[in-house]
This record gives structure tokens, sequence and C-alpha cells, in this order.
């Protein structure tokens, strides 16, 4: 591993798989996760790339190991309820859905009011 940060490492990740190179993306993810086996934002990246090539049952597992890490975190959430869908689980894909809502909720009600101010 580098001594670039994590997050620097997951962007990395990120970039391959936004130019198309999916399995890059994933052997560095894999890599981060072997070295860092809590890295939130590595395993929820994961979960993404996983999704989008289709890979639901590989999704699934990442994004429950992301949600145990941090089950309050909105991304987690709308990633589960978005896997759930394609699996054919409607009520775990209503479950996770509603959680995400609940979440954004409580984070616009600890967001400062915006003023309309110029």
């Amino acid at each position: 591993m580098s001594e670039t940060s994590l997050q620097d490492q997951v962007d990395d990740a990120t970039l391959d798989f936004t130019l198309g190179d999916s399995e890059t993306a994933i052997a560095k993810l894999r890599a981060i996760i072997a070295a860092h086996p809590d890295a939130f934002n590595a395993w929820l990246a994961l979960t993404e790339v996983y999704f989008s090539e289709g890979d639901y049952d590989a999704a699934l597992e990442a994004g429950e190991r992301a949600h145990r890490i941090n089950p309050e975190d909105v991304h987690v959430n709308t990633s589960l309820s978005r896997i759930w869908v394609e699996r054919g689980d409607k009520d775990k894909a209503e479950h996770f859905g509603a959680q995400a809502r609940m979440l954004g909720w409580k984070n616009e009600l600890k967001a400062p009011p915006e003023t309309d101010t110029i």
C-alpha cells in the first residue's frame, strides 16, 4: 500500500472505474480492504462497482459489510435498496429505501437553515 491516504486510494480506484476499468478498480478496492477491513468508503465504492457490473451477490456482500460499519449512512442504505430491487425482494428494498429517506431527513434537520439574503 502506498503512503497516500485511504480516501485518496479509494478515489484512485473510483477513477479507474469511471474510466471504464472495473477490474482494476475492484483489485485496488480489495487491496485497500485487505489492509483496512473497516474502511467504510472502500466497501461502499466496491458495492457500487459490483452493482454497476451486475454482480448483485458481490454488491450485496460488500454493501452489507459497509452497512455493518456505518448503518447510519444514507448512501449505503440507498445502495442496499437498489440491490434488493434488482434481486426482486420488494420488502427489503422498501426497508432500506425508507431507512435512507429517514436518514436524509435527519441530516436535513441537523443542517443550519438557509437564508434568503444576498
